[in-house]
């Protein structure tokens, strides 16, 4: 069995527990996710099967769009609504304007340096960060660029409790916290605040409404399963794309260098022919106009 598959997944499960199921209703073990979703996050978590977990990886790296709610007025340890609140700060009533919410958010579209929170799976030092925060150590790790293409408020606010809550759509890359996006939000209006919530509702080039239950997959026969699943080549769209005559896929199978491939590759580069991925080929690091063999999918 190969593919791919799309799982909408439920809160209070993790990605794990979503493969491990997988194994089950489908009867194979080789089954892996594109990308860690939060215990207490729902929505797209695309699942490869078999020859597809080849392309897991390049998955990962395609662009993600998440509903978030924002809470202002309340900071966390987890910068979620799992953590305990470590500060607070009171929000009157109509303290912020419409235009004072947008105007933070648009000040954080573009290119953005985060620091990943403590509870992350971000390894330093060969331990994961959330080790070091259990055990009530708060170490230095480095802060990276991500790319926030697009914020979007989509609700009114909502004050409540002294605190004032919010919805916004997040269209971004790889590598982005958006729990920690909520409280650069925050500290941009000059107060704390946190991520109340969160569904992802697309990944991997597959949207909510392409998802499935693993309910409703436990209840179809494995055939009608297998139906569902989408050729790895879907997992690769985002890729540039090269198609080669059946003499070069023959060369590209065993892992050849190529030479002079016209228009000439500039990054890594899906290779195919009659439409589909032989091998994903980058340049050579040492040798002009050659190629050489990033990722070959042989059966």
């Amino acid at each position: 069995m190969d593919g791919i598959i799309a799982i909408n997944k439920p809160r209070g499960m993790t990605s794990h527990d979503v493969v491990f199921k997988l194994r089950k209703i489908l009867k194979t073990k080789k089954v892996g996710h594109t990308g860690t979703l939060d215990p207490e996050v729902n929505g797209v978590l695309p699942i490869c099967i078999g020859r597809a977990t080849r392309v897991s990886d390049y998955m990962m790296d395609s662009g993600k769009t998440y509903v978030a709610e924002i809470t202002l007025g309340t900071q966390t340890t987890t910068e979620d609504q799992t953590g305990e609140v470590i500060a607070t700060n009171i929000i009157e009533e109509n303290q912020f304007t419409l235009t004072q919410i947008d105007t933070a958010l648009s000040q954080l579209t573009g290119e953005i340096e985060q620091t990943p929170p403590m509870y992350s799976a971000v390894k330093v030092n060969g331990r994961k960060l959330y080790e070091y925060a259990r055990e009530g150590k708060v170490i230095e790790r480095p802060s990276r660029k991500v790319k926030i293409n697009n914020i979007t408020r989509t609700t009114e606010l909502t004050y409540h409790d002294n605190q004032v809550t919010f919805e916004i759509i997040v269209k971004c890359g790889k590598g982005t916290y958006i729990r920690t996006l909520a409280t650069q939000i925050a500290e941009a209006l000059q107060t704390v605040g946190h991520m109340s919530k969160l569904t992802r509702t697309e990944s991997g080039g597959f949207t909510l409404e392409q998802s499935y239950t693993l309910e409703a997959l436990q209840e179809m026969p494995l055939e009608s399963i297998k139906s569902l699943l989408h050729p790895l080549e879907k997992g690769l769209l985002h890729l540039p794309h090269h198609e080669v005559d059946a003499q070069t896929a023959q060369r590209i199978m065993w892992g050849q260098k190529l030479k002079d491939i016209t228009p000439p590759l500039t990054e890594e580069t899906v290779m195919t022919h009659n439409e589909k991925a032989l091998a994903i080929y980058m340049p050579h690091p040492e040798h002009s106009n050659v190629i050489k063999a990033r990722k070959v999918f042989t059966d």
